[in-house]
């Protein structure tokens, strides 16, 4: 499992995240710290990254593209320090590897994690 943590995620859980096993990086660390949304998922799909972000627009590229790849964990909590969402995306991996490999939107709230498999709009 590769993931590619965007802006607005701490950089310090790239880190943690590979100390974990996890191979991560950040897109400030590729280039891509004031990219729009397209390349980022591009790169993503290219390099069979999950892309973790703050932001829903990575939900709706993929939809409208009818894209079955990458996956997306989108986290919509604010203020997530580097340790919490290093948790959350280890506890998350360990839940929906099978999905995130295969290409799934896995949504991460509070207290539920939801999964949507493509085609996104059907």
């Amino acid at each position: 499992m590769k993931l590619l943590v965007d802006k607005g995620l701490p950089r310090s859980a790239v880190a943690l995240l590979c100390e974990a096993v996890i191979l991560t990086i950040h897109v400030a660390d590729i280039g891509f710290s004031a990219a729009d949304d397209t390349p980022i998922l591009q790169t993503a799909q290219e390099d069979k990254h999950v892309v973790v972000t703050l932001d829903a627009d990575f939900h709706g590229l993929l939809a409208l593209s009818e894209a079955t790849s990458p996956s997306v964990i989108p986290i919509p909590i604010e203020r997530l320090r580097a340790q919490s969402l290093t948790g959350l995306l280890i506890k998350v991996i360990a839940q929906c590897k099978e999905d995130l490999e295969q290409g799934a939107v896995v949504t991460v709230e509070t207290h539920r994690i939801g999964v949507r498999r493509p085609p996104l709009l059907s």
